[in-house]
């Protein structure tokens, strides 16, 4: 994890994750891309930046010269927000850690691997999709195998792409069912991300944290320690918004 200092100016900067894209059947997915852009469109009457912590997409895996058919409408305005001067970020999640250069040069976005800690507004963030900090129920062995640069160098050089998407489909579903508990989706999701946000701030000033991953929405007050939990666009739509005197807030998108 690296430190970064940005200059900001006037406008808000607004946070969101777990959009999937491309998850659920065909007409789920068809409205929840089309929701998002929407959103986008919102969002970018005052946007200064918008950052995606991660799984925008249900799978992404890019080959040098092939990327995943689909979301025509999603990188196309995103293309066109970054031709507009708004700033772009996407921190790539489990499900769409898989890039190389495509959405830079292509969308003119940033593209981040790991957590970073920005200096956003006057307000040090703490920014991560979330899985990076140990708290996930995914398959540890295919976790470890994804985040491999040399089995995945292998991958795809022998896989064909038709089969990587299928393989990626399926699993991608399997690791969706997985973040919700025995109860269901509910604030519990979170604590092991506040646990981390916690232990963080004790050697570190941040101001606020913010994560996606579990998919439940929440913002979390103690003391100092702030942290906003982003929702899964499938359940819980949501995105957080820091205005110009950095003050971070949670907001809850109707279904």
């Amino acid at each position: 994890m690296t430190e970064q200092t940005e200059h900001t100016g006037a406008k808000r900067i607004y946070f969101t994750a777990d959009i999937h894209l491309g998850g659920g059947d065909a007409d789920f997915a068809r409205m929840n891309e089309r929701r998002f852009v929407a959103w986008l469109d919102r969002a970018a009457v005052d946007a200064e930046a918008i950052f995606l912590l991660g799984d925008v997409f249900d799978f992404w895996f890019e080959y040098r010269r092939v990327v995943p058919k689909g979301f025509v409408r999603t990188l196309a305005k995103l293309a066109e927000l970054a031709d507009r001067g708004i700033r772009i970020v996407l921190f790539t999640g489990n499900h769409d850690m898989w890039v190389r250069d495509y959405f830079q040069r292509e969308c003119g976005m940033e593209v981040y691997t790991a957590p970073r800690l920005l200096e956003l507004k006057g307000q040090r963030l703490f920014l991560s999709h979330g899985d990076h900090m140990g708290v996930g129920r995914e398959p540890r062995l295919l976790n470890r195998i994804f985040r491999s640069r040399t089995l995945r160098w292998l991958f795809s050089w022998g896989v064909h792409p038709d089969w990587a998407m299928r393989f990626g489909q399926w699993w991608s579903g399997q690791s969706r069912k997985s973040h919700a508990g025995p109860e269901g989706f509910d604030e519990s999701l979170t604590e092991p991300l506040i646990g981390f946000a916690r232990r963080y701030a004790e050697t570190h000033r941040v101001d606020h944290f913010v994560f996606g991953h579990m998919h439940f929405p929440r913002d979390y007050r103690d003391g100092t320690l702030h942290v906003v939990d982003l929702g899964g666009w499938g359940k819980y739509p949501s995105y957080a918004v820091l205005d110009d005197n950095g003050s971070l807030t949670l907001e809850i998108l109707e279904r």
